[in-house]
């Protein structure tokens, strides 16, 4: 879960939120792309004013046009991961936050992507990354998707991990979890399963607690 919220949120943080709400309304209405009202936005998302307000500015910074296409988050998010490859698991990230499809990332759909993962509930965080984790959209997770995803995230870390990671460890990671989530041996694991599994997991229950007060 670490890796999914890593990228544009570190430098946003740092941002103090803006007192004069209409300065940031106005901003709005001057990108490429015209995202929604604060007052939608509040009612859409777990933030207040001030924290969209920081959002957005962090956001407009990045991408002044107002949406951001795959290369550039591509880009960003490299930035991050300097001594590995994270051209992969960012495509995966960013198919996860373009819910429309449309091969970019509106400011609407960043902030409910963050929304979901540092101030959602433990089953609407496990949720998104089922969706992550499920590449076709078919509903299912397949071993090859898992096994994707997480060859991706070893790839994105890179070769100086300690202690070094043997070269079939994505394998043994995802045999392992494969083991544990397809309950009924279908050869898939479902979003039931996944949450049950996820929820059954001391590591993995306290990596979504550490989300909980990020911005």
């Amino acid at each position: 879960m670490g890796a999914v919220v890593g990228t544009l949120t570190m430098q946003i943080k740092q941002r103090r939120p803006s007192t004069d709400t209409a300065d940031d309304d106005m901003e709005m209405t001057m990108a490429s792309h015209r995202p929604e009202g604060l007052n939608q936005l509040e009612a859409q998302t777990n933030f207040s004013k001030g924290e969209l307000q920081v959002l957005y500015r962090g956001f407009k910074n990045e991408c002044p046009s107002g949406i951001v296409n795959e290369e550039t988050f591509k880009q960003i998010y490299s930035q991050f991961f300097p001594h590995g490859d994270a051209s992969t698991y960012a495509h995966y990230l960013f198919n996860a936050f373009d819910t429309a499809h449309s091969g970019s990332i509106k400011f609407e759909e960043f902030v409910a992507a963050l929304s979901i993962l540092l101030k959602g509930s433990v089953t609407e965080k496990l949720q998104w990354t089922f969706n992550l984790y499920d590449i076709n959209r078919d509903g299912y997770i397949s071993k090859d998707e898992m096994t994707d995803i997480v060859r991706a995230i070893y790839d994105m870390m890179g070769k100086y991990t300690y202690p070094v990671l043997k070269t079939d460890a994505p394998k043994q990671h995802v045999d392992a979890f494969f083991q544990k989530m397809d309950k009924n041996r279908d050869g898939v694991v479902t979003l039931d399963e996944f949450i049950l599994s996820c929820q059954e997991d001391e590591n993995i229950m306290r990596s979504l607690e550490l989300f909980e007060n990020v911005i």
